[in-house]
């Protein structure tokens, strides 16, 4: 069966059910991307939640909203490098927008609060790929996301949270995409990459049809993100393609194959509709990231792919892949 073939089907079939909270499928040939045009952000209130968890509400001037951001810190000062990390397509939808879900369906908080590194996490942004949109949706607004994380966010992370301009970034499923594509368009603002179950390919148009549908799952008009398929962002947007930019990078990529495994025996009852739902996402993800091996492969760029011979595309899963690929973001990060 044809590749194309194969996550067309995958894609199809596990977004046709919309009615349970797991999340959906995460040398640039167009030169770098553009400076932004645009004012200042502004934190417009703090909210300590903890003494190492911390909620800004940032104005970003390109979306002309307010963004919330937790950051988990050390409760020490002192200079620190930065993980970004990203989010499924809900990207805080099952908390109302409270809390990322790395925060809601992991023990995130628990595991770095013993670490040397800020974690960023951005709240909203679902479907959006963490992208600037070509135009506004009515459904999502105006999302220029690739402008607030790189231009607007970070210069306030390293003022107000001791950031010593070290940082990586790292997401699932949709934030995949979105890490891998932020990173190889601004190689110069990251030292690492890490994606959980993505599918960091927009080359296939089995592939971008997988994005065109994640986008109207949500509600979106996929026209709005990159347009047609002759229009050139979608090359300037594509992972594989400018992969180049990885070179001298930590890169953790990783995957499980859709089969049942450990935790899916501890679920119990729902056991058939976690398998129906989370198998075919993860067998896309893990089709996606040998096509993603082979490139760096052929480039030459050195990286640590990982595939499990079980996972479906769920939150236990990259709990502990977090876990796992942590000695390597910090080897990244210079800790």
């Amino acid at each position: 069966m044809r590749r194309s073939s194969i996550i067309a089907a995958s894609a199809v079939f596990a977004l046709s059910f919309t009615g349970v909270g797991l999340v959906a499928v995460a040398d640039p040939a167009a030169g770098p991307a553009p400076a932004a045009q645009s004012r200042q952000a502004t934190v417009e209130r703090t909210e300590k939640i903890t003494d190492q968890r911390t909620a800004i509400f940032v104005h970003s001037p390109s979306m002309n909203e307010t963004v919330q951001v937790q950051v988990l810190h050390p409760a020490s000062g002192g200079p620190r490098p930065t993980l970004y990390l990203l989010d499924g397509v809900g990207a805080g939808e099952e908390s109302n927008y409270a809390e990322s879900t790395w925060t809601l369906k992991t023990d995130i908080v628990d595991f770095m609060s013993d670490k040397n590194a800020n974690v960023v996490l951005p709240i909203g942004g679902t479907a959006t790929y963490y992208a600037d949109w070509s135009r506004p949706d009515p459904a999502l607004g105006t999302p220029k996301w690739e402008t607030f994380l790189t231009k607007e966010l970070p210069p306030i992370i390293d003022r107000q949270f001791n950031g010593n301009g070290a940082n990586s970034i790292a997401g699932v499923s949709m934030g995949a995409m979105g890490a891998a594509n932020l990173a190889t368009r601004h190689p110069e603002l990251y030292r690492g990459l890490t994606a959980f179950s993505g599918c960091l390919d927009n080359t296939e148009p089995s592939s971008r049809d997988s994005v065109r549908g994640t986008i109207a799952y949500k509600g979106g008009d996929p026209a709005n993100l990159w347009g047609p398929d002759n229009d050139p962002l979608w090359a300037a947007n594509d992972p594989t393609i400018n992969a180049e930019a990885l070179r001298g990078k930590q890169v953790y990529i990783s995957t499980g194959n859709g089969m049942p495994g450990p935790h899916e025996m501890a679920r119990g009852g729902d056991l058939a509709s976690t398998i129906a739902l989370g198998g075919p996402l993860e067998f896309l993800a893990n089709i996606c990231t040998r096509t993603y091996q082979n490139r760096l492969g052929e480039l030459g760029i050195p990286a640590t792919f990982v595939y499990h011979n079980h996972g479906t595309h769920s939150w236990p899963y990259w709990q502990d892949e977090f876990k796992s690929a942590w000695p390597e973001i910090a080897r990244g990060l210079g800790i």
